[in-house]
């Protein structure tokens, strides 16, 4: 990852890009040169503000960070936020023990180049003590909610970062920017606040907590965009690689340690990538021969599917399935 100095209230681009090449930092593509994108001044803006002001007004946060690329744009945006001290909390991950390893080693490497404190919360640990019971059909992701919400009350953290967007799914598109969570770590859509211009209200009572999305507004393509401007690091999967895959319910699973394949179900060799990373027993790929992010830019922007849609087989479970994960205390 590269040094950032460039702040939301700087007099212009061009002045910014000048400070960022005297300190040696990699300039912005030509592409990015060649082609403004105003927009992305707003929301990174925006996104920092939010950052900004949670460090303000609570006293315990800390950034979920599990190495995709969601994750990845929030911790550059925390960087750039209190640059140049360090990012003041710290960053957790609750490790369905299905992750993908590619994933896995981009964020320890990521959390030990810039010295941050990881905190794992791990539902194999759950699973192997009782606490939790693995599920028959082999997926974890709803799984997590125990170890997320064990967490936040072990260490006392008041305000959760995420890098949940509006645009992913219906249920993360009526929640607000600061969503208020009750004792329980549940969400009530009913105790919504009002969020007018930028003015954001944080508190919560003895046991509640607030989750934060500085990226509400931001679609995927605004991500990639943002990646692609920024030079931000992601892990290679992302990219088109060729792995063993079979198809479940319509999608590409890749083979691994989270039940797959079954009966019947065909092994093939083929080029793909992943548009969003997580529990890889319901993280599906799709085929792609995009290996730049120039490229992936120009296959998202063709697409009518978004990542969750097209990849996230725990989100077809039922028509209401993330909301009913996020009443539980799901993020």
């Amino acid at each position: 990852m590269n040094v950032l100095t460039r702040s939301p209230a700087s007099p212009s681009r061009e002045a910014s890009e000048e400070t960022r090449d005297t300190l040696g930092v990699t300039a912005p593509s030509a592409a990015s040169r060649r082609f403004a994108r105003p927009h992305l001044d707003v929301l990174e803006s925006e996104a920092i503000h939010i950052i900004r002001e949670v460090a303000a007004e609570f006293e315990r946060p800390v950034l979920l960070f599990s190495g995709g690329k969601d994750s990845a744009v929030m911790l550059h945006l925390a960087r750039k936020a209190f640059w140049p001290a360090t990012i003041p909390f710290p960053v957790l991950h609750v490790d369905t023990g299905h992750n993908f390893p590619e994933v896995l080693e981009f964020r320890d490497r990521t959390v030990q180049q810039l010295g941050l404190r990881l905190i794992v919360a791990s539902v194999e640990e759950y699973i192997a003590s009782g606490k939790l019971r693995e599920r028959p059909d082999g997926t974890r992701n709803p799984l997590q909610t125990v170890p997320l919400l064990d967490a936040i009350a072990a260490h006392r953290f008041d305000a959760v970062l995420g890098g949940g967007r509006r645009d992913e799914e219906k249920a993360r598109a009526k929640e607000r920017i600061f969503s208020l969570r009750d004792e329980f770590g549940q969400w009530d859509p009913r105790r919504q606040r009002p969020e007018l211009w930028n003015l954001y209200n944080g508190r919560h009572r003895p046991g509640e907590h607030v989750r934060v999305f500085p990226l509400s507004n931001w679609t995927e393509l605004d991500v990639w965009e943002y990646i692609d401007r920024e030079r931000i690091e992601l892990p290679s999967i992302y990219f088109a690689h060729e792995r063993d895959v079979f198809v479940r319910n319509g999608m590409l699973l890749a083979v691994g340690l989270w039940g797959g394949p079954r009966d019947g179900e065909v092994v093939e060799r083929k080029k793909v990538r992943y548009r969003t990373v997580g529990d890889g027993s319901c993280t599906g790929a799709v085929e792609s021969t995009a290996s730049t992010v120039a490229e992936v830019i120009a296959e998202i922007a063709a697409s009518r599917i978004t990542e969750r849609g097209a990849t996230r087989a725990d989100d077809r479970l039922s028509e209401a399935a993330m909301e009913d994960r996020k009443r539980e205390g799901y993020f």
